[in-house]
């Protein structure tokens, strides 16, 4: 289970009253409080489902090979259904290119870790079409965890790994939980504390449990933008949760991290994700 991290809903924000070291408190009751997010899921009109919109731009992507010839980007995610899904190519070519191409300049997520969002979005819905993951949920947990892998200075290098690697605070029990050394320091330098790493910000006991190789390199890199976003989309639908429900998705979100101000905020760039994606005002300023 991934463990609170620093807030990066904007960035990295300086210190507020009650907060240690940029880290994430738990509420004091140690459980979420649901209201906020089950208003999102109320304020854009889908009863159950934050994310499951009408429109193809705010449902699941097209296939690259789906419709043979297809001129519009933006298609229904009926049309996709046909096309057997490839185990054995990279997530990232999965999404068709055009389609990408227009939701990116919708949302202003960076075009590297939105094939990820949307290619993993369509691996699990062949893999677990009972969890209904929308590549908003995958795109909305990036961006508050790493701001879509650009957090700390990072990028993403041309095989989509995080240069410099991304990691996070010491879990040293000063604002975060305490969570001791659990690789040897091998995924994130600390061989007293474990840290969020990579740009899905996975602990490594955590990663050594679930991690994926979403770009079919024969390894799971926490560092790598493919391989994370997959290990989160299969993270968030464990348990066979159906995220097209309001009581899933909180604890799916929760699951990634139990803080409410942190699931606030997922839901709040789902939302405007999914409405910047259909055309609507909520564009990444």
């Amino acid at each position: 289970m991934s463990a609170p991290r620093p807030n990066v809903r904007r960035g990295p924000r300086r210190r507020r009253s009650g907060r240690r070291r940029s880290g994430r408190r738990r509420s004091g009751s140690g459980g979420l409080i649901v209201t906020t997010v089950v208003a999102a899921v109320l304020a854009i009109g889908v009863v159950g489902s934050l994310v499951a919109l009408a429109l193809g731009a705010g449902s699941t992507p097209p296939r690259a090979d789906a419709v043979p010839g297809m001129t519009d980007p933006i298609v229904e995610s009926s049309r996709i259904d046909a096309v057997p899904m490839p185990a054995d190519r990279s997530i990232s070519s999965l999404a068709d290119p055009d389609w990408v191409a227009v939701i990116a300049g919708r949302t202003g997520i960076p075009i590297r870790p939105l094939s990820a969002y949307a290619g993993a979005a369509l691996r699990l819905a062949d893999e677990q079409p009972g969890c209904h993951l929308e590549w908003t949920t995958l795109a909305a947990v990036g961006r508050v965890e790493t701001v879509h892998a650009t957090i700390f200075d990072s990028v993403l290098d041309d095989d989509g790994r995080s240069s410099p690697a991304i990691v996070g605070i010491a879990l040293d029990g000063d604002g975060v939980l305490a969570v001791d050394d659990t690789d040897g320091g091998a995924l994130d330098g600390d061989t007293r504390w474990d840290r969020a790493v990579g740009p899905m910000q996975f602990i490594p006991s955590t990663w050594a449990l679930v991690g994926a190789d979403g770009n079919a390199d024969g390894v799971a890199d926490a560092q790598q933008i493919d391989d994370a976003v997959l290990t989160a989309g299969r993270y968030l639908c464990a348990h066979e949760r159906d995220l097209s429900t309001a009581t899933d998705w909180v604890a799916a979100v929760r699951s990634y991290n139990p803080n409410t101000e942190y699931n606030d905020d997922v839901a709040d760039f789902a939302d405007r994700y999914a409405r910047s994606a259909n055309g609507e005002d909520g564009r990444e300023q």
